[in-house]
């Protein structure tokens, strides 16, 4: 790098990084802070459902979901320094932005990838949870065993290989790389109205039903987890497609940047919300198990146990009556 200062010229240098103005610092701080709060929060979810609870077919997505959100937020912490490094010894390190450049756009990958995956994931969690409460004995009985964990890696694979192939058109051809972009887009409108009609029949089957039943805490951390999504991350997600592939477009100054950290970061507080919900005392691994740990309503659903031992008992009594 010996020489690098004559040629851009000293004065030039000091300028750039002078114009590189204190409210977006402050507002990367702001972000980083974010990002090490959602890290933790979203790694304390991984511990308990990887170590601590029984798996059930909606754990099982609310896992990989975690594992998005966690990979995601450390993305955005890796970019995050990388800029305020820059900016805190621009002059040293303005040979670099090049690199910076280079490094924010590979950074791009697989931050659309586990966007993609983390919609991807909410939709089929609230198909299951659907099918769940509105064919109850199909569920339990004829349910494949291993259904969460085969979908949501199915929905991991699809996710890399529908990115990587948005990269290779855009990379090769500007026109097919916008074509392929709005078939992005498209896709994350499908997977909107999958949740949104989803969880609205959800929720007139259980509060609009011959047998209103109050929603279980899984059930309510689900919703909050979609509305949430709706409120902060679909707006990073729709912008994400749109400015295929040049990801600097969305960082560090765009404001759905911010909101997407709030989205990510905000779904663990929503567990320890509604486990904690009527408690006195707080305490954060029982509050979890209040949400995670109920495996007989994660499992089958919102299925109630008169209507199970109904059909349990409904053969036995036939065969043990009399003429």
């Amino acid at each position: 790098m010996e020489g690098w200062e004559p040629v851009l010229g000293t004065e030039y240098i000091r300028s750039e990084c002078s114009s590189i103005p204190s409210s977006l610092i402050a507002f990367a701080g702001v972000c980083l802070g974010i990002s090490l709060c959602g890290l933790a929060g979203n790694g304390v979810v991984l511990w308990f459902l990887g170590f601590h609870t029984k798996q059930s077919p909606f754990t099982v997505y609310i896992l990989n979901l975690a594992v998005a959100d966690f990979s995601l937020l450390l993305l955005f912490l890796l970019l995050l320094l990388a800029f305020l490094s820059l900016a805190a010894f621009c002059i040293s390190l303005f040979p670099f932005i090049l690199h910076y450049q280079r490094f924010v756009f590979v950074l791009g990958f697989p931050c659309h990838v586990f966007d993609l995956s983390s919609l991807g994931l909410l939709a089929a969690l609230s198909v299951e949870r659907c099918i769940s409460v509105l064919c109850p004995i199909w569920y339990r009985c004829h349910r494949p065993r291993h259904l969460s964990a085969v979908v949501s890696g199915a929905l991991w694979a699809l996710a890399g290989a529908f990115v990587s192939s948005l990269y290779l058109t855009s990379t090769y051809s500007e026109d097919s790389g916008t074509a392929v972009a709005g078939v992005a887009l498209a896709i994350c409108v499908v997977f909107s109205l999958m949740m949104l009609v989803s969880n609205l029949i959800l929720f007139l089957k259980l509060r609009c039903g011959s047998r209103r039943r109050q929603p279980g805490k899984l059930f309510v951390a689900i919703m909050l987890n979609i509305l949430l999504f709706f409120a902060f991350g679909i707006p990073f997600c729709v912008e994400v497609f749109i400015n295929l592939p040049d990801s600097g477009d969305l960082f560090p100054e765009d404001p759905s940047l911010f909101l997407a950290l709030l989205n990510c970061s905000l779904n663990p507080v929503i567990y320890v919300l509604v486990g904690s919900c009527r408690r006195r005392r707080f305490q954060l691994r029982k509050a979890l198990l209040r949400v995670f740990g109920d495996t007989e309503e994660n499992s089958a659903g919102t299925i109630s146990n008169s209507r199970l031992e109904h059909f349990r008992g409904v053969i036995p009594q036939e065969k043990g009556a009399g003429p």
